[in-house]
């Protein structure tokens, strides 16, 4: 696994294109460099996450967000990599924590595991995270009556507290 500190010119430049929603620069830089969609950016047994983190770090809705997870994933990033920190978040429950509904599709259509554990709510799921933190426009917008219903719809099994939320 490759890492790059995080004020590594290259680091900054990738992270700041993700939080653009900078495709064509996000594009040139895979391309430039060959496996800098799988780079961890941090320290090798400290804290680092990934590229996908980035995009889905709060505040998330990052403009053309779908169409970055898929350019990612292409290039080969990991769709269920965990945070290395405190927690062993998945870039899935750092969108349902923003309410993301557009990146929270786009990772699931490109695999990502809805009941992958270790969220910072409980060590649970995307859905613990969604439902802690009140993220409901995701229901909203599928039409569900709850967020734990859409989230189910996509393959989520909520847990006995996830219904009062």
């Amino acid at each position: 696994m490759r890492y790059l500190d995080a004020a590594d010119p290259l680091a900054v430049s990738a992270a700041a294109a993700v939080r653009l929603g900078d495709l064509d620069g996000v594009r040139r830089l895979l391309s430039g460099h060959p496996g800098l969609a799988r780079v961890r950016l941090g320290e090798a047994g400290g804290v680092s996450r990934t590229l996908l983190h980035v995009l889905t770090d709060w505040p998330g809705h990052v403009p053309g967000g779908p169409a970055l997870v898929r350019e990612l994933v292409a290039a080969g990033a990991e769709v269920d990599a965990r945070f290395a920190g405190p927690h062993a978040e998945t870039p899935l429950m750092w969108a349902a924590s923003c309410d993301d509904v557009p990146v929270l599709d786009a990772l699931l259509d490109a695999g990502a595991d809805v009941e992958a554990i270790g969220a910072v709510i409980g060590g649970g799921t995307a859905l613990s995270d969604a439902c802690a933190f009140a993220q409901w426009d995701a229901a909203r917008r599928a039409g569900a009556d709850d967020l734990a219903s859409w989230l189910t719809a996509r393959g989520a099994r909520p847990g006995p507290r996830h219904p009062a939320g």
